[in-house]
C-alpha cells in the first residue's frame, strides 16, 4: 500500500548530524518552520537491500513547473494526496531528471567530498548559512509525538519526515511502500541566487518501470545507467498564431541502430497521448518531427512530455517551465 502520510515539509535548516548506526545509517537534518515547530528529516545513505550503495543525483539549477506549486514561506507540513497536477514528486511520471545521470555513492568514508553524507552536507550547510534559504523535504511524515523527544536533536514533540527517496518499484518486504506520485526528495531554494538545487535518491534494487496504479515493478529491475535510444530533443509548445496551434516535438535516435517506432506515443502531463507517425524504422542519428494532436496538449504554462514505447513503457521524458514557453514561436531545447 502507498505511504500513509505523504507530503512536503517547507522549513529552514537549522542543524545537521551524521548518524552512523550500522543497521540503517542516515543523514539527519533539523528544520524549523515559520511557526517555530521543529522537525527532523532522516535521509537514507545506505540501502538495507543489496546492492547497498544508493543512487544519487544533485541538480544545481533545477527548473520544473512543480516549483510554482510550492509555498513561498516556511509553511511547515503540507499533505499531498497522490496524483498529478500537484507538487508531488514521481521519478518516472514527473520527468524530473534523466535517470541515466544518477551515480552510486558510498554512505560515509574517510576523506572530503567523496561519499553521500558529504554531498548532502555540502548543500545543507549552504542552506543553514543562508538566512533566506528554504528546504522542501518530500516524504512520509511521523509525529507529532507529544511525549517523546526527538532521538537525534532532542526537541519536543518528536516530529519529522523519512522515506526521502524513490518510493515505487520496490522488491521484497518494501513492496508494501509502493505507490505513484509519492517519491521523496530534497529541494533547496536559494532566493538570493535565484536558484533551486534538487537532490534525488533511489535504491539500486528498485525498478524504473512501474504500474501506473500500484507503483509495483513491471518487468524487473533495469540498469539505471543505460540511456534509451530514442530521446526528446526539442519542442514547440507555443507556436505562432492562434488556436488550433501547430505544436510539435522533435525526436532523435541517439543509438547506432535503426529504431522501429510503430506503436510509440507521446503523452502530456495529464497522460493524454497521441501517436508517433512511423513510416519504417528511424535510422541511427536521424531526427523526426512529431505533430502533437488532440487530445494531447503541451500548454503554455509549463508542462511535461513523455515518450512511450510500443509496450507503453517510458522511453524518455522532459519537462519545461512557463518561462520557457512564454516566447511565441520559439523552440524549447532539452
Amino acid at each position: 500500500m502507498p505511504l500513509k502520510k505523504y507530503g512536503v515539509l517547507a522549513a529552514a535548516a537549522v542543524g545537521s548530524r551524521r548518524e552512523g548506526s550500522a543497521d540503517s545509517p542516515h543523514y539527519q537534518i533539523e528544520l524549523r518552520d515559520a511557526a517555530g515547530t521543529h522537525y527532523r528529516a532522516a535521509v537514507n545513505v545506505l540501502s538495507a537491500q543489496a546492492p547497498s550503495e544508493l543512487l544519487y543525483l544533485a541538480v544545481e539549477d533545477f527548473r520544473h513547473p512543480l516549483l510554482a506549486l510550492l509555498p513561498d514561506t516556511a509553511a511547515g507540513w503540507t499533505p499531498l494526496p497522490p496524483g498529478p497536477g500537484r507538487a508531488n514528486l514521481d521519478f518516472i511520471r514527473g520527468n524530473l531528471f534523466d535517470r541515466a545521470d544518477m551515480r552510486t555513492l558510498p554512505p560515509d568514508v574517510a576523506g572530503p567530498d567523496n561519499d553521500l553524507a558529504d554531498k548532502l552536507d555540502h548543500y545543507v550547510q549552504r542552506a543553514i548559512a543562508d538566512p533566506g534559504a528554504l528546504l522542501y523535504v518530500f516524504g512520509d511524515r511521523w509525529g507529532p509525538e507529544d511525549r517523546t523527544r526527538d532521538k537525534i536533536f532532542g526537541f519536543l514533540p518528536g516530529n519529522g519526515v523519512h522515506d526521502v527517496h524513490m518510493n515505487q518499484g520496490n522488491s521484497g518486504e518494501y513492496v508494501r511502500d509502493d505507490g505513484v506520485w509519492q517519491d521523496g526528495g530534497l529541494l533547496i531554494r536559494f532566493p538570493g541566487e535565484d536558484r533551486w538545487v534538487a537532490v534525488f535518491l533511489a535504491f539500486q534494487s528498485q525498478s524504473w518501470h512501474t504500474d501506473d496504479a500500484t507503483g509495483h515493478a513491471i518487468g524487473g529491475v533495469g540498469p539505471v545507467t543505460e540511456a534509451g535510444a530514442m530521446r526528446i530533443l526539442a519542442a514547440v509548445a507555443n507556436p505562432d498564431g492562434g488556436a488550433p496551434e501547430d505544436e510539435s516535438v522533435l525526436l532523435i535516435n541517439a543509438s547506432a541502430d535503426p529504431v522501429d517506432l510503430t506503436g510509440w506515443r507521446l503523452a502530456d502531463r495529464l497522460k493524454n497521448s497521441c501517436p508517433v507517425p512511423a513510416a519504417g524504422p528511424l535510422p541511427a542519428g536521424e531526427t523526426l518531427r512529431v505533430p502533437v494532436t488532440a487530445p494531447t496538449q503541451l500548454g503554455n504554462g509549463g508542462g511535461q512530455i513523455t515518450l512511450l514505447d510500443a509496450a507503453g513503457l517510458k522511453a524518455h521524458g522532459v519537462a519545461y517551465t512557463k518561462e520557457q514557453a512564454q516566447r511565441e514561436g520559439w523552440t524549447i531545447t532539452f
